[in-house]
């Protein structure tokens, strides 16, 4: 599938966004959801991919749920998105108003460092996600660090919202397994901010979405001022070109295990999720929306207008995808959270402001 430029949905830390008018036949009245405001609440700032899938959503949604409800995107950021998984998944409605925008690589990590994790994803309802879209390390290019190989040479600084997303998982995980040099710098509260301090000389790079660079710094590979030295994904997207992908810089075969473990995230992508004590028949029902909005005409129609990639998968096949995470073996989880070093404290401090 052809990747296309991203258009930047600008908007606040919360947006209420509005109703289209309401398809012939939609239940209403006796709805459980007509008249509520169902809250999205996004683990990253305003500005970045996630935040622009969540409010493509929002505007679109509520026509193909009975009683058509309002939506509203909150931004509630902070430690690569644990923070907004354990609000909803503990503090929020669990009535089926409250849903979790979090990073792809989260079901992971609670696997890894169980301790920090304030939830369980595992156990969470999956309603579905949007679009499939591969990470990429993109580098400065005035650092000169052009491969993998350079990168194990000479240390290279990159940002990372938290220890729970790719930003900080990818990077660390490249040092333990490849021996590259990268010195993770933690909290940052979201893409859009690294990218900033990458401009300001700050930092060196970033890993992320090719799809966000896309979007939010599209100059950035018309000009050749990042260089990408490597993709993340179970294929390669051949939009990125012939960059390497992760899995085939393995030198042996437990590496190459310890590679595709960080690999698979991309296959579920901008996903929500409520807590898992919503009641089975009103997921049923938010799944059934969900499905629909993505085959609605309107909807794909804005998508393309806005160069934004659909490419779904339902809220069945991610429910599969994050229990996956259950059935590792105990000898990759032992070496990964040794690698990650989860439990150690591991990763720089963002340089205080002043």
């Amino acid at each position: 599938m052809k990747r296309r430029q991203f258009g930047l949905l600008a908007g606040s830390a919360v947006v209420a966004v509005g109703l289209l008018a309401a398809p012939a036949g939609a239940q209403s009245g006796t709805s459980y959801f007509a008249g509520k405001t169902i809250n999205i609440h996004v683990g990253f700032s305003a500005g970045g991919n996630y935040d622009f899938y969540a409010r493509l959503l929002a505007e679109h949604m509520g026509r193909h749920i009975p009683g058509n409800p309002h939506f509203l995107v909150q931004n509630r950021t902070g430690a690569g998105s644990r923070n907004a998984a354990a609000f909803v998944y503990n503090v929020a409605q669990k009535d089926g108003t409250a849903w979790g925008m979090t990073t792809n690589l989260l079901p992971l990590f609670q696997v890894l460092d169980p301790a920090r994790a304030k939830f369980d994803l595992t156990k969470a309802q999956w309603i579905g996600n949007m679009v499939e879209t591969n990470s990429v390390m993109a580098i400065w290019h005035a650092l000169g660090v052009t491969t993998l190989d350079q990168a194990k040479k000479k240390e290279v600084i990159v940002g990372s919202t938290g220890r729970g997303g790719e930003t900080y998982i990818l990077p660390t995980m490249m040092n333990a397994v490849l021996g590259t040099k990268f010195r993770v710098v933690l909290g940052y509260p979201g893409i859009n901010e690294i990218s900033v301090a990458i401009e300001k000389g700050e930092l060196h790079g970033r890993n992320g979405s090719y799809a966000n660079l896309q979007q939010q710094r599209p100059q950035w590979l018309r000009d050749g001022t990042v260089k990408i030295l490597v993709q993340i994904g179970v294929s390669r997207d051949p939009v990125i070109g012939k960059v390497p992908l992760l899995t085939e810089l393995a030198g042996n075969d437990e590496d190459r295990a310890m590679l595709a473990l960080v690999s698979s995230y991309p296959t579920m992508s901008r996903a929500f999720w409520m807590p898992a004590t919503v009641p089975a028949d009103r997921v049923a029902m938010l799944r059934r929306a969900f499905d629909a909005t993505m085959k609605d005409p309107e909807f794909l129609r804005v998508a393309a207008a806005r160069k934004a990639d659909i490419k779904p998968n339902s809220g069945a096949a991610v429910q599969e995808i994050v229990a996956s995470y259950g059935n590792l073996s105990p000898k990759i989880i032992a070496r990964a959270r040794n690698a990650l070093k989860l439990n150690q404290g591991g990763g720089g401090k963002k340089k205080k402001k002043g």
